[in-house]
């Protein structure tokens, strides 16, 4: 999954891709070199960040989404609004990725039903602007897998398919890095819950803080690490910025532990 920051604020790459002609262009590189998914997001979630408004969220989006569509990839939309969410789907996205799982806007379930859309539910602990305070958990393994158990069972009472179900532990969000390294190394757990795994530990702080890498761009070996490392605990996708180096890593990977459908 290739992410496409249609946003002046995101943590790693914040106004490189504001601009639409750049953000299309950004997209068909991304599939090019091997992304399956491209996901576009409208407003940042990274730590403290504010929220956008719907309409300025949906215009950032949309017209990138419609020409992306276009062009054959599997377009996800990252979005926790159901107006955003269904302008998506109307441009031709198939899939709606969700960081509150359907919690802000419980309609979104249903939009996603009826669309026959598939979608992510991730754990996050608070919102963006206070996920970072002091995260506590009894066990984050555990926390985690009964939210998103919990989730799952909404969405599918709302006419989800299971098979359309994709979940994420939310690496970074409401974790310290302590909880991170739990989640990464216990991975197997949250596949045992049933659902395929979504994994996004993209150019993400933890990684500075284990290896002293200030600069995100530069966090592209420890992305590929961790990603093995799920990968090789039975997650399946991979939110990441680096297509390219990414997707050598996981190929190599997959080849090695005799992995089928490794990428899919």
């Amino acid at each position: 999954m290739g992410v496409v920051n249609v946003t002046p604020d995101s943590f790693s790459d914040g106004g490189e891709w504001f601009e639409h002609d750049a953000a299309v262009a950004h997209g068909l590189e991304l599939a090019a070199e091997g992304a399956m998914i491209l996901d576009i997001g409208g407003e940042s979630t990274r730590p403290h960040a504010l929220p956008v408004p719907e309409e300025e969220e949906r215009l950032r989006t949309e017209p990138v989404v419609r020409v992306l569509a276009r062009s054959g990839a599997t377009v996800s939309i990252d979005t926790t609004k159901l107006a955003v969410a269904e302008a998506a789907l109307d441009a031709g996205a198939r899939y709606v990725n969700d960081v509150t799982a359907f919690r802000t806007e419980p309609d979104m379930a249903g939009l996603v039903a009826d669309r026959g859309a598939r979608c992510c539910l991730m754990h996050m602990l608070g919102d963006p602007r206070t996920m970072q305070e002091n995260p506590r958990y009894d066990d984050v393994v555990d926390d985690v897998k009964a939210f998103l158990t919990e989730r799952a069972e909404f969405a599918v009472k709302e006419g989800v398919r299971e098979d359309r179900i994709d979940v994420d532990p939310g690496i970074g969000f409401g974790k310290t890095l302590a909880h991170n390294l739990q989640l990464l190394r216990r991975t197997d757990e949250i596949v045992a819950l049933g659902f395929r795994v979504l994994i996004g530990v993209s150019r993400k702080s933890f990684i500075h803080r284990l290896a002293d890498v200030p600069d995100p761009h530069a966090r592209v070996p420890g992305t590929i690490a961790a990603n093995v490392l799920a990968l090789e605990r039975g997650a399946r996708v991979f939110r990441v910025h680096d297509v390219a180096e990414a997707h050598q890593g996981l190929t190599v990977a997959a080849a090695t532990l005799d992995l089928d459908g490794a990428r899919q």
